[in-house]
């Protein structure tokens, strides 16, 4: 296994050369507090000028589900990719399993999205997640995720 790197945050440019998302899907602005092979905090402001609101819904934006799961998913996608010192390597991340997902509040334009998640399998190929969605420290949603990470050659 490779020496992880030495990074606690990832500012938008760390994330770029980690996980190949890029606008509209790159869900997250920043990550916080990653501890490596074992959880983080993603971060992201959530703001009127994202697509999805055009229709999701016009007279009263929310963030649909998808999108805060997937932004969950994102962050771990962090946690791996500083576990495994893949940065600048071409690391695809593909959903397996999302099991217990609630959503507690709507998330709106304005609204400042906190996600931690934690490692519960990991270290390979297959990892696993529990993950949270916090606005102002009111549970939004939560789930658990399994994905495959995927190296491209």
């Amino acid at each position: 296994m490779t020496e992880p790197a030495p990074h606690t945050f990832a500012d938008l440019a760390l994330i770029k050369r980690i996980i190949p998302h890029r606008y509209p899907f790159l869900l997250v602005d920043k990550v916080r507090d990653i501890v490596p092979f074992e959880s983080a905090v993603g971060i992201k402001n959530v703001t009127s000028n994202e697509p999805h609101f055009q229709g999701h819904f016009p007279d009263e934006p929310v963030m649909p589900g998808v999108t805060i799961v997937e932004a969950m998913a994102q962050t771990a996608a962090i946690v791996v990719g500083i576990s495994l010192n893949l940065i600048d390597k071409p690391l695809a991340t593909y959903f397996m399993g999302i099991d217990g997902v609630k959503f507690r509040r709507k998330v709106v334009p304005g609204d400042v999205l906190e996600m931690p998640v934690k490692v519960i399998r990991g270290g390979g190929r297959i990892w696993k997640f529990e993950g949270q969605a916090l606005v102002e420290g009111q549970l939004a949603a939560q789930a658990e995720f399994t994905a495959m990470m995927d190296l491209k050659a």
